[in-house]
């Protein structure tokens, strides 16, 4: 492979010619960003990610308004969560490994295009499976933002310095999360707007996103022979996909022991391994198995896909229990989840600062890590009754625990690997964390569902001829349960309350996996180079990042 990556001699032109005329040297001749440039950069980026995270949030507390227009049912809401979940889970790899390879900026731009389309045309949809396609496209531009603002990140920023700059990130997260919800509840509340404004109202935000990226964003590209794997990622996306779709549909679609179950299972099996094979033999990889050598790196896959099933699959059906269960509107369930994203933001603030004032990072994430078990143990003992100021009390401490764990699992991975891999490394973790959030979803919905329809069918038993009701009721359709009769209503929503806390207490053992996997990872101190000064020391053998 021949690449064009500067000779020490041209970077020790570079160099000089920075420091003889700074107000010249364009930024990426220059070995280190000052805080004005950085916070520039981080502008459009930060934006960008904001879309993402506001886009995605706004449509979970709309939910169950959308499924009740477009006459949907349970396992279609599931799908609907779960289509976006599953290209982000497919595609992020591939958009990391093209981070290495293309213009970062370049590509971020077209996640940017790739998610605007995606909204539009879910905003315009009249069915749920139509939806749920466009879903999808959402789902490719989202897996690219999320990858790629991390792996420009890494560019420009060394680890030791990026806690600082990470607890922004986590601030953009922060406030997305609580005002998607709030902005779903509010749009879905007024009539003259209603839920399809829920996909509408993120396009002027990416495209502001957009002038700024092209104002502000300026990264080097490294002009190489550029080998893609387009197998690896046919057979990856193949792989996910089956496998993703089996553990969505069995036991509804068709049984676990069936012949479709047989198809889908057998062929995901195959396609993993075929895209294994291929790996070890591609040019460029778009998962380089060599990666799985790295203890630290490995660990943290682990950790962040147990994160990630425990996260994403418990909180998309929270929204469902405060509205269904405890009666609360769009908006009202949107106020109550603030204790969560409170803590978020809090811990994810300040570990950053403390990160970059100490270079320390894993008793952050081993604290944070356990926390998170502690909050998902806590939200087990939840019902339909529980107190509202004990719940805020319960989603604060997972919230302090989340933000403590998901930034800093990326850090201690773009730590350790190569400069060169740092794309492929950040996609992977982000991969693994989507995968385990789009199994999580699968498999907590189908448990939840199964449960309410078992507590429904056991408190109608004493009712008269309401076999029927109870059967219908047990799909969960949120059009059945808007039509149920006062009586049916009210077991409903005492048996999703009553269900809601064995979603949290699986949530609570598959976090614990991650704790175990943190508290054996081995802490590096932090490097003092951003990535693009590690690549030139990579180049020019002579590494001095440690």
């Amino acid at each position: 492979m021949t690449t064009t990556v500067q000779s020490p001699d041209d970077v020790r032109q570079d160099d000089a010619r920075a420091a003889a005329s700074p107000d010249v040297a364009p930024v990426e001749q220059q070995g280190q960003m000052t805080h004005r440039q950085i916070l520039e950069a981080l502008s459009g980026m930060l934006l960008a990610m904001f879309v993402a995270f506001l886009s995605s949030t706004v449509v979970s507390n709309a939910l169950p308004t959308i499924i009740t227009d477009l006459r949907g049912s349970q396992s279609q809401y599931t799908w609907v969560v779960t289509a976006t979940l599953l290209a982000s889970t497919a595609s992020t790899p591939i958009w990391g490994k093209l981070a290495d390879l293309f213009s970062k900026k370049l590509l971020i731009q077209l996640a940017i295009v790739i998610f605007i389309a995606g909204s539009m045309l879910a905003g315009l949809s009249g069915s749920v499976e139509t939806l749920i396609a466009w879903r999808v496209l959402q789902g490719l531009g989202l897996g690219g933002l999320q990858a790629l603002v991390q792996i420009a990140m890494a560019a420009m920023i060394s680890p030791r310095e990026r806690g600082r700059y990470s607890g922004l990130l986590g601030g953009v997260m922060a406030v997305a999360t609580v005002g998607g919800p709030l902005l779903g509840g509010l749009l879905v509340d007024t009539s003259w707007l209603g839920w399809r404004w829920c996909f509408y109202v993120g396009v002027p935000f990416a495209a502001v996103a957009l002038v700024l990226l092209q104002r502000t964003l300026h990264l080097p590209v490294t002009k190489r022979d550029v080998h893609i794997d387009y197998l690896g990622a046919a057979f990856l996306t193949a792989g996910v996909s089956a496998l993703l779709i089996w553990v969505t549909l069995a036991g509804d679609s068709f049984a676990w022991l069936s012949t479709g179950s047989a198809l889908f299972l057998g062929g995901g099996v195959l396609a993993i391994v075929a895209f294994v094979v291929t790996e070890l033999r591609a040019k460029e990889p778009i998962v380089p198995l060599r990666l799985f050598r790295d203890r630290t790196t490995t660990l943290a896959i682990v950790a962040s896909m147990a994160v990630g099933v425990a996260m994403f699959g418990s909180s998309v059906f929270l929204g469902q229990y405060l509205q269904i269960s405890r009666g609360y509107s769009p908006t009202a369930a949107g106020l109550l989840t603030i204790p969560m994203v409170a803590g978020l933001l809090l811990s994810s603030t300040v570990s950053g600062i403390l990160i970059t004032r100490t270079g320390r990072w894993k008793s952050f994430l081993v604290t944070g890590s356990i926390l998170v078990v502690a909050g998902f143990a806590m939200l087990s003992s939840i019902d339909h009754e529980t107190n509202m100021v004990l719940l805020g009390s319960f989603l604060f401490v997972l919230g302090v625990g989340i933000g403590m764990t998901m930034q800093n699992l990326v850090l201690a991975v773009q730590n350790t690997v190569a400069a060169s891999d740092l794309g492929a490394a950040s996609s992977a973790v982000a991969f693994f964390r989507s995968l385990g959030g789009t199994i999580g979803v699968s498999v907590l919905g189908a448990v939840l569902s199964t449960h309410v329809g078992d507590l429904i069918v056991k408190g109608l038993a004493s009712v008269p001829g309401a076999a029927a009701a109870a059967a219908g009721s047990g799909s969960v359709g949120l059009a059945d349960f808007n039509q149920a009769p006062p009586v049916i209503r009210t077991l409903i929503r005492v048996s999703y309350g009553d269900a809601t806390g064995r979603i949290f207490l699986i949530s609570a053992v598959v976090a614990a996996i991650a704790v175990v996997a943190i508290v054996f990872i081995h802490e590096v101190a932090l490097s003092t180079q951003s990535g693009e000064q590690r690549l030139r020391s990579e180049a020019s053998g002579t590494d001095q990042a440690r």
